[in-house]
């Protein structure tokens, strides 16, 4: 909530800096008092969390939210807009599920990646609904929108968001790690780590590669299209 009692939706997103799959954002409206209710202790930014912790903290905040979203923008999205814009568009697309009014066309992808989460009752907007999001910039919402620095880890919404939408991406590369077992996505979930570097220059391009990154410290696209 606001100073002034309005409802706040948080919104962050996960996995901008992977390799590889997609960019997941996710978007979340709470109760009053929520962080020192169900959840004493466990609402914090995803990134200080144990995976156990982030599992225990998803599985609260879905039962206790008003409303919750989850949206995805897609490894070729990613390398057709850019990681910003495909970010900002993941973010859209969890609000409008979040509204029950996805106006905004759903990427082609597995049954993993389509939308899911709770609307609000009969698709009704609160009152003076505003929206924070984690960082320096802001979607574009039917509503008031503030980017803010760091507000995954001050913003019990935004702090929320970011555990569904990491656990989320998680349990999504987690799928592909079974399609492509060659990838090792269990382990890395996509990010540049060095064993992943590897397996890519092994193997080639996965299926659900970012063909546009670079491979630091190489300064270089991966692959050339």
């Amino acid at each position: 909530m606001t100073p002034q009692g309005f409802p706040i939706c948080g919104i962050d997103e996960a996995g901008r800096g992977p390799l590889a799959g997609p960019v997941c954002a996710a978007a979340v409206v709470l109760p009053p008092g929520f962080q020192g209710g169900e959840l004493p202790g466990l609402l914090a930014d995803s990134k200080k969390l144990k995976p156990n912790e982030r599992d225990e903290a998803r599985r609260a905040i879905i039962e206790g939210a008003f409303a919750w979203g989850v949206g995805w923008a897609t490894h070729e999205e990613i390398d057709g807009l850019n990681i910003l814009r495909a970010s900002l568009l993941a973010m859209r697309r969890a609000f409008h599920f979040l509204l029950n009014h996805a106006a905004i066309p759903w990427p082609d992808g597995p049954e993993t990646e389509t939308p899911f989460g709770r609307p609000f009752a009969g698709a009704a907007l609160p009152a003076k609904l505003e929206a924070v999001v984690d960082g320096t910039h802001a979607p574009e919402l039917p509503v008031p929108c503030t980017a803010l620095v760091k507000a995954d880890g001050k913003v019990p919404e935004v702090m929320a968001a970011s555990i569904l939408a990491k656990t989320a991406r998680d349990k999504l590369m987690e799928h592909y790690a079974k399609l492509y077992p060659e990838y090792g996505y269990e382990r890395h979930k996509g990010y540049p780590t060095g064993e992943h570097r590897k397996l890519i220059l092994q193997h080639g391009p996965s299926p659900i590669q970012r063909k546009s990154f670079r491979c630091a410290p190489v300064r270089r696209p991966l692959f050339q299209s």
